[in-house]
This record gives C-alpha cells, sequence and structure tokens, in this order.
C-alpha cells in the first residue's frame, strides 16, 4: 500500500508541511469474502492465524500506511471487535483464500470460531492528533477496499484503494481538487515511483515491484544509516504492539496505552 505513487504523494505533502499540524486521521480497510457463515479460510481459527484475524490480516496496512504518511506514533487504542459468525461450516478439505465464493456444493463441518468479523478502534496519536479504523471482512460488495481521510489546519486528503490513480484534496477557502496520477504533476519523490506515464493506471503489482526496486536502491547506495522508504523489521515490531494492545483493549473494554 505504501507504494502506490499517491501514496507516496500524500507522504511528500504532509512531510513538506502541506496539510499544517495533522488534526485526525480516518478511514477502514473492509472486504466481503467471509460474508457468510459457509465462508471459510484457515485464517479464521485462532490456532491457526492468531487470536485477532481482521485487525491484523488487513487493519495492520492500514496502520502501517497512515503511519509510514503521517510519522504520527500511536500512543493509546481503544477498540471494540465483533465475530459474526461465532460457528462457520468448513468444508471438509482446505479452502483457498477468496475462492470459497466460487465453490460449489460441498460436503462441511461446524466449526467454532473466536476471531474478529469487523472491529472498530480509536487511536491516540502522539502529539494530539485523533484517528479511527473501522475493518470488516463481511462487507458485501466491498472486494478489497481501503480509505483513508487525512485532514490538517491547511487542507486535508482523502484516498481509496479501489480507485488507486485518485487522490483527493480538500481546501477550506478554494476548490477540492481530485489530483489524478501523472509523473508530471506529483512530487519528485512519488515521480520516482511511477512506472507510466499519465492516463496509464499503476496496480496492485506494481506496488511490490516499487517496494523491491525501493528496497535494492537502498542497499546499492549504501547508506545504511539513511530512513528506508520500505517497511522494515521495526515497523513488523510496532504492528504487533499495536495488535496485542487492540486485543488486550477489546478484552478490558477500555484504553490501552502503548
Amino acid at each position: 500500500m505504501r507504494f502506490y505513487p499517491l501514496n507516496l504523494e500524500a507522504r511528500e505533502r504532509i512531510r513538506e508541511g502541506g496539510l499544517g499540524d495533522i488534526y485526525s486521521v480516518q478511514g477502514s480497510y473492509v472486504q466481503d469474502w467471509l460474508l457468510n457463515s459457509t465462508d471459510y479460510n484457515w485464517r479464521v481459527l485462532a490456532e491457526e492465524g492468531g487470536q485477532l484475524r481482521a485487525v491484523a490480516d488487513i487493519g495492520t496496512h492500514w496502520l502501517d500506511l497512515v503511519r509510514s504518511m503521517t510519522n504520527l506514533a500511536v500512543e493509546a487504542v481503544c477498540a471494540d471487535l465483533r465475530t459474526i459468525h461465532p460457528v462457520r461450516f468448513r468444508p471438509k478439505g482446505e479452502v483457498e483464500t477468496f475462492a470459497g465464493k466460487l465453490a460449489g456444493d460441498i460436503a462441511t463441518e461446524p466449526i467454532g470460531v473466536a476471531t474478529e468479523d469487523l472491529g472498530s478502534i480509536l487511536l491516540r496519536f502522539r502529539g494530539g492528533a485523533s484517528g479511527s479504523l473501522f475493518v470488516s471482512q463481511t462487507t458485501a460488495g466491498r472486494k478489497n477496499c481501503l480509505r483513508y481521510e487525512i485532514s490538517g489546519a491547511r487542507a486535508a486528503l482523502a484516498w481509496n484503494s479501489e480507485t488507486p490513480n485518485e487522490l483527493w484534496i480538500g481546501r477550506r477557502d478554494r476548490p477540492n481538487e481530485v489530483l489524478v496520477k501523472d509523473p508530471s504533476l506529483l512530487s519528485d519523490v512519488a515521480r520516482s515511483y511511477a512506472s507510466y506515464p499519465g492516463g496509464h493506471n499503476e496496480g496492485y503489482p506494481d506496488t511490490f515491484k516499487q517496494c523491491f526496486r525501493a528496497f535494492y536502491d537502498f542497499i546499492r547506495a549504501g547508506d545504511l544509516a539513511a530512513p528506508p522508504p520500505f517497511p522494515t523489521f521495526a515497523d513488523g515490531y510496532e504492528e504487533i504492539r499495536l495488535c496485542d494492545a487492540i486485543l488486550e483493549s477489546h478484552r478490558r473494554e477500555a484504553w490501552v496505552s502503548l
């Protein structure tokens, strides 16, 4: 998610002060592939994928993205999680991720599920900004939709992964804008990760290509003291800390500090 060109553009605008002080960060990551009780994947089992599912599976992508763009650190969370289907019907034989919707009538067996299908999370960022995240794998019609809106003293930015080549720019005292991905209109940093000219969309596979390219460029440059543009083990560790705090908050029904 970091390496869509317009997310890099958003990051540069924030870091250059285009939004001013950040007041709030809100958004969601929603899917529908586990909407029905007959939808099954190994991820729903706590003993296979961990005690958090929707948050750990997709919410972490949203958290990493907004943290990488804003450079804000989460200092406390308050979470409310819900399991829509405490019993799911598992096929007698494993199912490939997202393939359940294509399956016909097959023999199943009931299995208990304790991991969450959806959840709401309030976030407090160090420095005073507020945030909220909604995650769901049971939202009909949303195949793989990550959205954010970052609001500052001067402007706001919004983006949707299902239309990844458009960035909404909100203004108070002049018309709003929609920036369509075009290397000639992007910052130097974002332009360097846009492979195609304006009118030619950058897609999901391109983000992996650009992430690996950033990694190899970093190694090639040889300056290991420079801040890396790609996610690191430290970022992964921070995501695990966040997940632990979110699960604890849900169980305690209280704010949890990191």
